[in-house]
């Protein structure tokens, strides 16, 4: 076993009883649910037995959790969320969670909302945001609505939709859908300018 590894086998442990304990659960009352008995799950908190995957699943049914999150590395990468910047876009985005689904995202928009048709996407589902500073222009359509610090926006993303800074730098936290992420986070290249976003979508 690595020093990684070992590592990684200390922190299951002291998890499986943290959360054991967080639940206010004797070994009895947790051996119990997992269909261990109490001595053998005493040695495993303790470090005294190797633990199988049979055991490490069972356990994490248990205590409500899952195996992926029991034994998930705490390295600073999962804790450090760093900005991702697209200086053709004007945009600087920090993806607040990791799991699949719904993203959530804080967004910095140096870059006005496009005046032009083609610049406007449609996708399946919708989008929610909220200004956190400066003020956002979002263009619905033919809409073209002004959002201020402190307010929030929610629409159907399958409307011609687009948004961008509306004089100055704004920060807004924004909760989108699989496209959304695909269709406003993706990086553009130079060969986007001018595409429509049914060229974009396609592309997926």
């Amino acid at each position: 076993m690595t020093q990684e590894d070992s590592a990684l086998d200390g922190l299951v442990r002291k998890r499986i009883r943290g959360l054991r304990s967080a639940l206010g659960w004797s070994l009895d009352d947790l051996a119990a649910r997992c269909y261990l008995s109490p001595s053998t799950l005493s040695r495993i908190e303790t470090g005294h037995r190797r633990i199988s995957l049979d055991q490490l699943s069972a356990i994490a049914r248990a205590l409500g959790t899952t195996l992926d999150q029991l034994v998930e590395s705490d390295a600073d990468d999962d804790v450090i969320i760093r900005p991702q910047h697209d200086m053709a876009r004007g945009l600087t985005t920090w993806m607040l969670n990791r799991q699949p689904g719904v993203i959530v995202a804080k967004m910095r928009l140096t870059k006005p909302a496009p005046t032009s048709a083609k610049a406007l996407k449609v996708h399946p589902g919708r989008d929610w945001f909220t200004v956190l500073s400066g003020a956002v222009t979002l263009v619905l359509g033919d809409r073209r609505i002004h959002v201020e610090t402190g307010q929030a926006a929610e629409f159907s993303t399958m409307i011609p939709h687009a948004f961008g800074a509306h004089d100055g730098p704004a920060e807004i936290l924004g909760i989108l859908d699989q496209d959304g992420r695909r269709t406003h986070l993706r990086p553009r290249s130079k060969g986007d300018e001018g595409r429509s976003s049914a060229e974009e979508e396609a592309e997926g």
